[in-house]
């Protein structure tokens, strides 16, 4: 089974886009539900998470309780993997190389973002680096 990484707008996104089909986050977060590839965390990207859903664009598609769930599911069913590997320079920002570092510490094949300057990068340390439209693309070419 293939191993992703999802950064956290595209998980944040995803959860909001769970009730709607046309969401192609929210399929992403359906089929991982579904067992189809699996989600590896690591703790700073659940502390981003966490972050990125305090903010008042998500804070007003999700309530609370649903913020918590979706955390809390992430805590029980993903693979959260410690950072192992140091990765610098590879993203435009320090805090992304940190999502980077989780999926080559995890030897994941995909890292999925929506961030344009990582996604050009396309591959680091065996790890591909695609948009969300892409890893759903190999997910259903594999189905």
């Amino acid at each position: 089974m293939i191993s992703a990484v999802l950064d956290t707008n595209v998980l944040a996104s995803g959860f909001v886009g769970l009730e709607r089909p046309q969401s192609v986050p929210g399929e992403l977060i359906r089929r991982w539900g579904d067992a189809v590839y699996i989600l590896i965390v690591s703790d700073h990207i659940l502390i981003e998470l966490d972050r990125t859903f305090a903010d008042r664009y998500f804070s007003s598609r999700m309530t609370g309780v649903g913020i918590e769930a979706a955390i809390q599911s992430l805590r029980q069913n993903a693979v959260v993997h410690p950072i192992t590997v140091h990765v610098r320079g590879v993203a435009t920002q320090p805090k992304d190389d940190l999502v980077v570092a989780t999926a080559v510490s995890a030897g994941a094949a995909y890292l999925v973002t929506v961030d344009r300057p990582l996604q050009a990068v396309g591959q680091h340390e065996g790890v591909t680096m695609l948009s969300p439209r892409q890893f759903l693309d190999v997910l259903k070419a594999r189905t």
